[in-house]
């Protein structure tokens, strides 16, 4: 399988033109991937673009490739948000990094009254990195187009005023109906799973009150 590196800043790429990848990705394709000349891999800016073409120089400064295709991919569509709790341990980081994999296009960090781990202060941007690395690094490994947005570290009320403008189901074991009984539309669609204790009481009575739907896997 060909292995994706990102650059943000690619905005176009032609058949035939060479394309160079510097600083980090470079490195980690020569000392970790063993990228070498000859071989076959994919350049792209995370934002549908990419270009795949065969490795001419692999050093740890530089990656080049002459570039034998382009495609650009349109974002999927419905829009799919995550709206991940707060967790212990590396819970959330791990449901992030599967739904990434999976194709979600957004994840918003969800500081539910029941999460045990806090996001407070400096930890709320140094979180919003971590999730950041996280999503870009899946998005790598399963070759996606599109790199996912990290969303702002969001309340519960501002959860619940997604529905304003998105179809929300609420990820809950005691849900009204089944998640596969959902037949998606053209508006957004979030998805809310809540921390290792579950999702409160009055949290799901406002999420409800918003036109939120409960749902079981």
């Amino acid at each position: 399988m060909s292995s994706l590196y990102l650059r943000e800043d690619l905005e176009a790429a032609e058949p035939g033109a060479r394309l160079t990848l510097t600083g980090p990705e470079a490195k980690h394709a020569a000392t970790v991937n063993r990228t070498r000349p000859g071989q076959t891999v994919s350049i792209g800016n995370g934002r549908g673009l990419v270009a795949s073409g065969e490795v001419v120089v692999a050093t740890g400064a530089e990656l080049t490739i002459e570039v034998a295709s382009v495609r650009r991919e349109e974002r999927p569509a419905p829009r799919i948000t995550l709206v991940q709790a707060l967790a212990k341990g590396d819970r959330d980081e791990l449901a992030i990094q599967a739904a990434t994999e999976l194709g979600v296009d957004r994840v918003v960090p969800w500081s539910a009254s029941r999460s045990v781990s806090r996001w407070e202060g400096a930890k709320i941007a140094k979180g919003r990195d971590r999730w950041s690395t996280i999503v870009r690094e899946a998005a790598k490994q399963s070759i996606r187009a599109w790199v996912p947005d990290v969303g702002e570290l969001a309340t519960t009320a501002q959860v619940a005023a997604l529905a304003d403008g998105a179809d929300v189901l609420v990820l809950e074991p005691t849900g009204d109906s089944a998640l596969t009984a959902f037949t998606p539309g053209e508006r957004e669609l979030v998805l809310v799973v809540g921390p290792e204790g579950g999702i409160a009481p009055g949290e799901l009575e406002v999420l409800r009150a918003a036109g939120a739907g409960v749902v079981r896997l």
